[in-house]
C-alpha cells in the first residue's frame, strides 16, 4: 500500500496489531515500525507519482545484460526478505551475508526492492551523458596532441606541453586556474582505450604483430584442409664458404610449407633471393622429393616426404618477388593466390615456424662451424664469419635431413578430430599431410616441371614485323609465322633471361617456340646481350660526330673541283666512237705495268 502525505511517500510493507512496517521511498531509508494511528492522515498515492518523484523510468525496457545485473541482485537480497520485519533477524542476515558485498549495498538494494516493489528497479541505470568542461576539452586536446602519438612521450611530457600551449599568457607564463596533474592523468584513466593507445604510439602495424587479441581457431580455420601453401623467405643465420675455402656469405632459403598440416612441400637453398629463388623453390615443389635427396646423397623412403605437387592457395605477403607480374602468372595452372597484409608474419604463422625449427635444428649442432648467436651485432662480439668453413652443396645435405625430421619426427600439437583418431594418425607432418590427401576438399594441383617453368617466365610485349619477332632488341622466327610478319602486330612473348636462343610467344594457353635468328647471341644471358647491343650503340654514338665532319670535308672537296670546271654546250653526236676513243686513251695493262714485282 502507498500513501502520501505533503512531500513524504511511504510504503506500508506489513501491518500487526496497532503497528505497520513503512519504508520512506524518497529517502530510502530502512523500513521502521510506527503506531497505524499515525498513519490517519496520509492519503493513498499512485505507483506513477512515485516514479514522477524519484526520477526511475516507468515501464523500463531492460536490456539482457541489464536483467542479468537487476537478477544477481535480487539473489543477493532474497536471503534478507524473510525477516524484513525482524529487525534483530534482518541485522544478523545482513552481517551473514556481507562477506559477500558490503552491509551498505546490501542495505542500499533492499531498500530500492521495498521502495519500487519490483525486481526492474534493481537494474543499474543508466548514466546522462555530460558535457565536458573547458578543462577536459583542454586535457582530452592534450592527450590526442602529445601522448598518443609515435613520439611517445610521458603523461608528465604531456601535460607539461598542454599547460605550454593552453594555459600559458603570450610571455609564456603560466596563468591561475590550470588543471593539475593529477586531474590530468584521472582523464586520462577514465578515458583509455588500450587499443586506440597501442595504435596510435606504435603504430597498426606493431598492433597487428603484437597487441592484438588472438581470437582465431588456430591456423585450422583459415586452412581447412590440404592445400594450402604458406610461401616465404628468410636469411639463414650461418656463413658458408665456395669450394676454395673463401667466404661467400649467408644463403637464401626459400620455402613453401602446407598450413594444414605443417608439411614442408618444398624448398630453395642458393646466394639469389627475388623471383630467381621463388622459381627454383616452385620447381621443388613440383619434383620428386625421394629423387632429389637421392642426388644430394640423402636416401629416404617415398612415405616419408611424398609430395610433388602445388598446393591449390598461395598464401604469400607482399613481398615484390610475390606480389609482381611474374609470379602471379602461376594462376594460370589454377592456383590461386592470396597476398598478406604487410608486416603480418603471424598470419603464415606454418612458415615462419618452419624457418624457426629448421635452424635451431642445425644450430645446436654447427657451433663455432659459421654459425650466427644473438650477440652478432653487438659492439666487441665475435666474427662468425671466420669460423666459416662449411660450402653450400654441404649446407644442403644438412638442411634436407632437418626437413626429414622435421616432417616424419618432430612432435606436433595439432588439433586432432575424432576422425582422426579413429585413423590412427601419428602427430607428425607428413602423417597427417597423407591423411589430409584422402579427405575432400584436398587440393593439390600437379604440373610438370617444364609447364611450371613456362608459365613463371617473364613476359613481354614483342612485335611481329617483316624482320621476324621482335623481343628485347633481338629477332626471331617460324616457319609457321609468314602471314604474322607480314601483317605485323603485338604478341605476347616469354622469354628466359638466362639464354636467348629461343622465346615462347603465348597464345591461347600454349606456349610457341620461336628462334634467335642473329647466330651471334645464341647461348648467351639476356644481360650479356644487352650489354653488347649497348657498347655497340656507344661506339656508333661516338663515331658520329667523326662521319659528320667527313661528310662536311667530303662536300667542300667535291665543290672546289667542280668550281675548276665551265659550264658549255655538250656534243652529243658520235657518242659510241668518242666512247671508243676514250676507251683506247684510257686503256692500262696491268700486266705489263706490275710485270717487275
Amino acid at each position: 500500500m502507498l500513501l502520501k502525505s505533503d512531500n513524504q511517500i511511504i510504503r506500508v510493507l506489513m501491518q500487526r496489531e496497532n503497528h505497520s512496517l513503512v519504508i520512506d521511498c524518497i529517502k530510502r531509508t530502512m523500513p521502521q515500525w510506527v503506531l497505524s494511528a499515525n498513519l490517519s492522515g496520509y492519503e493513498g498515492c499512485p505507483d506513477t507519482e512515485l516514479y514522477e518523484r524519484t526520477g526511475m523510468p516507468l515501464d523500463r525496457q531492460l536490456s539482457e545484460e541489464e536483467k542479468r545485473i537487476a537478477q544477481e541482485r535480487y539473489t543477493r537480497i532474497a536471503g534478507v526478505l524473510p525477516f524484513i520485519g525482524d529487525e534483530v533477524k534482518r541485522s544478523e542476515v545482513i552481517r551473514a551475508l556481507s562477506s559477500q558485498q558490503s552491509k551498505q549495498t546490501i542495505r542500499k538494494y533492499l531498500c530500492l526492492y521495498l521502495t519500487y516493489q519490483d525486481m526492474n528497479a534493481l537494474a543499474p541505470v543508466p548514466k546522462e551523458s555530460r558535457e565536458l568542461t573547458q578543462d577536459e576539452k583542454n586535457i582530452r586536446w592534450g592527450l590526442n596532441k602529445f601522448f598518443y602519438t609515435k613520439n611517445k612521450n610521458s603523461l608528465q611530457t604531456a601535460y607539461t606541453m598542454m599547460l605550454k600551449e593552453r594555459y600559458c599568457d603570450a610571455q609564456g607564463v603560466l596563468v591561475d586556474g590550470y588543471p593539475s596533474f593529477h586531474q590530468f592523468r584521472y582523464f586520462y584513466r577514465k578515458t583509455r582505450s588500450l587499443q586506440n593507445l597501442h595504435i596510435s604510439r606504435d603504430g597498426i602495424k606493431d598492433y597487428q604483430r603484437n597487441s592484438r587479441p588472438l581470437l582465431g581457431d588456430g591456423v585450422q580455420q583459415f586452412c581447412p584442409s590440404v592445400g594450402y601453401g604458406m610461401l616465404d623467405s628468410t636469411i639463414c643465420d650461418i656463413y658458408l664458404v665456395d669450394d676454395g675455402g673463401k667466404l661467400v656469405g649467408r644463403p637464401v632459403m626459400t620455402a613453401c610449407v602446407d598450413a594444414f598440416s605443417g608439411l614442408c612441400c618444398g624448398y630453395s637453398l642458393g646466394w639469389e633471393g627475388g623471383t630467381y629463388s621463388l622459381r627454383g623453390l616452385m620447381l621443388n615443389v613440383v619434383t620428386d622429393k625421394v629423387q632429389w635427396c637421392t642426388d644430394h646423397g640423402v636416401f629416404i623412403e617415398r612415405r616419408q616426404w611424398d609430395s610433388n605437387a602445388i598446393p591449390g592457395t598461395l598464401v604469400t605477403d607482399m613481398g615484390s618477388e610475390y606480389a609482381g607480374d611474374t609470379f602471379s602468372q602461376i594462376t594460370e595452372l589454377g592456383v590461386k593466390i592470396v597476398n598478406l597484409s604487410a608486416y603480418r608474419p603471424e598470419l603464415k604463422g606454418r612458415v615462419e615456424k618452419f624457418f624457426d625449427l629448421i635452424q635451431d635444428s642445425f644450430k645446436k649442432q654447427l657451433k663455432g662451424k659459421g654459425v650466427i648467436e644473438p650477440d652478432y651485432q653487438e659492439r666487441g662480439a665475435h666474427d662468425y664469419r671466420k669460423d666459416a668453413c662449411l660450402t653450400l652443396k654441404q649446407f644442403e645435405q644438412i638442411i634436407l635431413h632437418c626437413i626429414v625430421y622435421y616432417n616424419n619426427s618432430r612432435v606436433m600439437e595439432f588439433p586432432f578430430t575424432e576422425q582422426m583418431l579413429a585413423d590412427g594418425v601419428k602427430p607428425y607432418a607428413s602423417s597427417i599431410f597423407a591423411w589430409g590427401m584422402k579427405q575432400l576438399g584436398a587440393n593439390m594441383v600437379s604440373v610438370t616441371p617444364k609447364q611450371l617453368i613456362q608459365v613463371l617466365l617473364p613476359r613481354a610485349t614483342g612485335r611481329f614485323t617483316r624482320k621476324g619477332l621482335q623481343i628485347n632488341g633481338l629477332r626471331y622466327r617460324h616457319d609457321a609465322y609468314t602471314e604474322s610478319f607480314l601483317k605485323g602486330g603485338e604478341a605476347l612473348v616469354a622469354y628466359n633471361p638466362d639464354d636467348v636462343t629461343q622465346v615462347w610467344l603465348v597464345e591461347k594457353g600454349c606456349y610457341i617456340q620461336f628462334t634467335l635468328i642473329e647466330s651471334r647471341f645464341k647461348g648467351k644471358c639476356l644481360d650479356d646481350v644487352q650489354g653488347i647491343q649497348k657498347a655497340s650503340r656507344k661506339i656508333v654514338n661516338d663515331s658520329a660526330s667523326d662521319s659528320l665532319q667527313a661528310q662536311i670535308d667530303l662536300a667542300k672537296h667535291i665543290q672546289m673541283i667542280a668550281a675548276q670546271t665551265q659550264r658549255s654546250d655538250t656534243q652529243v653526236k658520235n657518242i659510241r666512237s668518242t666512247r671508243k676513243k676514250e676507251q683506247y686513251r684510257t686503256h692500262r695493262d696491268y700486266a705489263k705495268e706490275n710485270a717487275h714485282e
